[in-house]
Formats: C-alpha cells, sequence, structure tokens
C-alpha cells in the first residue's frame, strides 16, 4: 500500500509540534512531503523556529517553509497567553541546526500537490491563509487533493464565543477553503474537546523513557496549566493532534456529513463555522464533521507512538 502523501501546515504550538511527532513516529506510514508555516498562535518567524526545533528533536529529514506572516485581510491576531512568548513555552530545546528552505509556503504547497503522482492530502493545524492563497493562486491543485484534513472552528467558540481561534484569525481564508469544493474531513471544538491531557493522562506519558515522550510530557504540562488557568479546564485538549491522529487510524472517530459557513461579517459571530448538523439549510454537505472520539482507544495509540520513539534517549540520559 503506497504511503499516503501529506503536507503538515501549522503554527507551532504546542499541539502542532505533537501532531508533527505522531505524524513522523513509527507508528505512522504517512510520507511527510514538508513541513509549512503561517501566522497564528505567534509569529510566522517563531512557528518557523519552532516546527525547526521539533524537526531536529526526530531528525526528521523534510523541508521547512515559511509562509504568510498575516490573515488575508485584518491584522494579526496571536495567542502568547495560552502559547507563551515563543509560541512553544515549558519545554527547552536547542536552537535548531536545521535551516528553513528558501521560498514561500503557499508555493511549495503548489508545487508539491502539481508533482505528486499520488493525491496529497494537506494538514493544516493552524489559521487557513497558505491553504487558500494556495487554492486561490493555482485552484487547478484542487484535482491532486485528497484532502483537507483541519484543526479549526466548532458549534461554539473559544476565541470568542462563537468562533475558535484558527478560524477566528482568518476566516477570509477559512471561507475560501470551505467553498472550495476540495473534500474537508473538519475537527472542531467538539472532537477535539473530547481529548484532554488531563493529570492522568500526563501521568502516564510521563512513565515514558525518551527524549520526545520527555518533550511532549513537558509541553502538556505548560499546556495543561495555561488551560486551567484561563479556560478552567483540566487539562489542555491537544487540539491538533486529532488530524494526524485520524490519518492513522480513522475509525478512532465518528463523522457526520454536513454543510459548513463561514462566518465573515458579523459583529459578535465573526469566524464561526455554522455547522448544519440537522441540514436546515439544504445546502450540500461539505464537510466530514468529527464529532465524538473513543478517548480510550485515543490515549493507548498515543502511548504506543510516544513509545516507538524509544531509540531517542531521554533527557535523563543525555
Amino acid at each position: 500500500m503506497t504511503a499516503r502523501k501529506v503536507i503538515l501546515d501549522c503554527d507551532p504550538g504546542h499541539d502542532d509540534a505533537i501532531s508533527i511527532i505522531i505524524a513522523a513516529s513509527k507508528r505512522s506510514s504517512l510520507d511527510i512531503l514538508g513541513i509549512t508555516t503561517v501566522a497564528g498562535n505567534v509569529e510566522v518567524e517563531k512557528n518557523t523556529v519552532n516546527a525547526l526545533k521539533v524537526k531536529d528533536l526526530l531528525g526528521l529529514d523534510v523541508p521547512v517553509v515559511q509562509g504568510a506572516s498575516r490573515p488575508l485581510v485584518k491584522d494579526s491576531e496571536i495567542a502568547t497567553e495560552i502559547h507563551g512568548e515563543s509560541g512553544m513555552d515549558g519545554p527547552v530545546l536547542p536552537e535548531p541546526v536545521s535551516r528553513k528552505t528558501d521560498g514561500h509556503a503557499v508555493d511549495f504547497i503548489i508545487d508539491q500537490v502539481k508533482q505528486s503522482e499520488e493525491k496529497v492530502t494537506l494538514v493544516p493545524t493552524g489559521p487557513l491563509t497558505n491553504i487558500a492563497m494556495a487554492l486561490v493562486k493555482a485552484p487547478e491543485i484542487k484535482r491532486n487533493i485528497e484532502e483537507i484534513v483541519l484543526m479549526g472552528g466548532g458549534t461554539f467558540g473559544n476565541w470568542t464565543p462563537a468562533a475558535e481561534f484558527n478560524i477566528y484569525v482568518d476566516a477570509e481564508a477559512a471561507k475560501v477553503v470551505y467553498e472550495s469544493g476540495a473534500p474537508i474531513v473538519m475537527f472542531g471544538l467538539d472532537a477535539t474537546h473530547e481529548v484532554i491531557a488531563t493529570d492522568d493522562v500526563q501521568k502516564q506519558i510521563a512513565k515514558i523513557d525518551n527524549k520526545v515522550a520527555d518533550f511532549v510530557s513537558e509541553l502538556l504540562v505548560f499546556f495543561g496549566d495555561m488551560y486551567q488557568e484561563h479556560f478552567g479546564m483540566a487539562g489542555g485538549p491537544i487540539h491538533d493532534a486529532c488530524t494526524t491522529m485520524y490519518l492513522l487510524k480513522p475509525e478512532l472517530f465518528g463523522f457526520k456529513h454536513v454543510h459548513v459557513a463561514i462566518e465573515t461579517k458579523g459583529e459578535f459571530t465573526y469566524g464561526a463555522t455554522a455547522v448544519d448538523l440537522l441540514g436546515v439549510t439544504g445546502r450540500i454537505p461539505n464537510t466530514r464533521f468529527a464529532h465524538e472520539v473513543d478517548q480510550e482507544a485515543f490515549w493507548n495509540l498515543f502511548e504506543e507512538i510516544l513509545e516507538s520513539y524509544g531509540g531517542v534517549e531521554s533527557h535523563e540520559n543525555t
């Protein structure tokens, strides 16, 4: 069976980093064509440095290409109160040895999709700016996109009462993507809030003795503390990890095929994803909407993934 070709478009970000770790693990059969970065959790330059740090930690040999430095229309908005000033506060990784690849993420995405003999899956876990720009610049690439597996949105918000952060940051880009006709698999807050890294989860992960698991453990402690402080939650939901967990094991999730529209004009609802669960609009479904997770199987697989990095020495042995 041919390995599924993917491009990870991200703004690392604690849960973005975890998503990369899942995709690159020995439990994964994904063929990572590259990692592209976008302005989101913090500025795109910081997100690129974080992607390079994770790449070096994993010994991953893929290009990292920097992308959009701001949303399509409005000013940037960042989330340092959740992810810290670096965008990946908590663990301390050395400055990256590897360097970003020349060029722009949008052109990289277009080129990779065009030249691939097999269809490519795009996996955006930040604002959808790069993906929208690629679809506008080269709409013909849609024919060679297997799926756009994204984290964003939901039937409720976390950045405003109506909007989730990734969609809110660049709702105009999200509108382009959702109206593009490309196959979309959506992991919004309805699903991602079912995978909260509670104290019990953190304790299990802390038992795994390798450098990557140590890094994830430190990420989850910081992320969990921020979610407890700002949202009163019992840990950090590892939102972005749902995308790559789906690519490894789709049966972990339950889906509904629905129409999703993006609100770009509302005074209080900008960035909302209008998920037509009851089919009241009569619009043709454009999205596979994740709405449930087999939590036990999810966390069991996640532990197996981290254990697969067992050949990498832990901090205690380095």
